[in-house]
């Protein structure tokens, strides 16, 4: 019977969550749903400085928003650190650790040399052989010291779930620090440690961890414990092939929430960082895409970053997304949205936008002209369809017509224009263009006529009059 995945996602509460550790969130959650297992949540919080209840509570928000609930209740790894101290001293018993007692200074002496030989810095093992005796006397003499592993001979490999075969040659690993001299554990024990009290079988995790790997590989062999599964997903990059950061644009989770994209829209986009299906298809549902999900489709080449493609994602969902559902989400970041129409009213204009925004914050920056005359006009979309006041001449001719039309519907209105054109010689562009300008302020949008039958003929006149009377602006 095959074995059920038990992984966990475990970031540090020193910031928000970031969009490569929410992807890390999704594939293990993804694994683990697809396979009947358990995805769980740990949070690293031993580095008391930097660590923020603050942050704590932004992950886990974040987490929810996008849909990753975790089963069972968060681990914290501050309070596993009397089990992370009781595995210390089992590798000092048994001889696979051993105390250093080397200064700052005389470790300061061997990088150097390192430096000077052009050789990669390891720690020479001065004190791996030093006799019990004179490990007491340093001891009574209350000398600090940090606790490092006796990495043994031979070679350490593992097949990674992307990566395939790794081998790395153990002479190439340094005697690495379990322990500080403070006495806090370092990140390689605490992370074994804690995945062996949560039972973890797969671990899921960035390619930046590939050389932590080895080293904690070699601390489970030491320990006589079972190896999880390991495997590495390719790093988030920026355009210009560096590791994605500030500097490059929003890169939190919550970032993008306050900027109104839809969590699923982010959630499939996540997913696409790195990973394909074997057809055609892009655009998922969370159960879609835990239908789909393996590893197989992981790549093995960093994942670049594209705006573009994310807003098309998130078009693509804003598309699907019942308006009704739109529109609870547009209350909970402005709730006098559209204050005083009908929800039926709100929900047309929902209709109308949701195919040109990519996000909440677009469709309520967009459609002020639903609710309220323009009072600021595109100047690109004035300066090509409002260029001089013959537009003027024929708009009022179209205007006069207009106000006598009895049947305000989209044929009659789609016919009324055309064979004004044809009256006029003119081409429906000519006339288009500056009524959409007049109507709400901008040169693009939905169907003139849908959004002209939508906010009814007394108020397309009033806006078409007060463009005739004071555009173009500066003539």
């Amino acid at each position: 019977m095959k074995e059920k995945p038990i992984v966990r996602f475990a970031p540090s509460p020193t910031g928000e969550l970031h969009l490569g550790g929410a992807r890390t969130a999704l594939f293990n959650y993804l694994y683990a749903k697809k396979n009947n297992g358990k995805f769980f949540l740990r949070i690293e919080d031993t580095d008391a400085q930097r660590s923020k209840q603050e942050f704590v509570d932004q992950i886990c928000n974040s987490l929810k928003w996008i849909g990753l609930d975790w089963d069972e209740p968060i681990i914290y790894q501050s309070q596993n650190q009397s089990m992370h101290h009781a595995y210390i001293q089992t590798l000092l018993k048994e001889k696979n650790a051993y105390r250093c007692f080397c200064s700052q200074n005389e470790l300061k002496i061997e990088r150097e040399s390192a430096q000077k030989s052009k050789i990669p810095f390891q720690y020479s093992g001065e004190c791996k052989n030093i006799s019990n005796d004179e490990i007491k006397k340093k001891l009574n003499n209350a000398e600090l010291y940090c606790i490092r592993i006796k990495i043994p001979e031979g070679e350490t490999s593992f097949n990674d779930g992307v990566y395939g075969s790794i081998k790395v040659n153990n002479k190439d690993i340094d005697d690495f620090i379990i322990q500080r001299s403070d006495g806090s554990p370092t990140y390689n024990l605490s992370n074994v440690t804690d995945d062996l009290f949560m039972n973890i079988n797969t671990v899921i995790r960035g390619e930046d961890h590939l050389t932590n790997t080895s080293k904690q590989i070699i601390i489970y062999k030491l320990l006589s414990q079972v190896i999880p599964k390991f495997v590495h997903l390719p790093m988030i990059l920026s355009s210009n092939g560096q590791r994605l950061s500030k500097r490059h644009g929003a890169t939190g989770v919550e970032e993008y929430k306050n900027m109104g994209y839809f969590p699923e829209s982010l959630l499939n986009y996540l997913l696409l960082l790195g990973w394909s299906s074997s057809s055609d298809k892009e655009i998922y549902l969370i159960d879609e895409m835990v239908n789909e999900f393996s590893f197989e489709g992981v790549v093995k080449k960093g994942a670049i970053f594209d705006d573009k493609k994310l807003n098309w994602v998130s078009g693509q969902h804003l598309t699907i997304k019942p308006s009704n559902d739109f529109l609870k989400l547009i209350y909970e970041i402005n709730s006098n949205w559209g204050k005083g129409e009908s929800e039926e009213y709100l929900i047309k204009v929902i209709d109308l936008l949701k195919s040109r925004v990519r996000s909440i914050t677009d469709m309520i920056s967009y459609s002020g002209y639903f609710f309220n005359d323009p009072d600021v006009f595109d100047k690109n979309a004035m300066n090509k369809s409002w260029s001089n006041n013959e537009t003027n001449i024929f708009l009022e001719k179209y205007y006069n017509l207009l106000n006598d039309l009895q049947d305000w519907s989209i044929s009659s209105l789609a016919q009324h224009l055309k064979e004004f054109s044809k009256t006029e010689n003119i081409s429906i562009g000519k006339i288009i263009h500056p009524i959409r300008v007049a109507v709400s302020g901008y040169g693009v949008g939905p169907s003139l006529y849908d959004l002209m039958v939508l906010i009814k003929k007394k108020i397309v006149l009033r806006r078409i009059k007060y463009a005739i009377d004071n555009f173009p602006i500066g003539l």
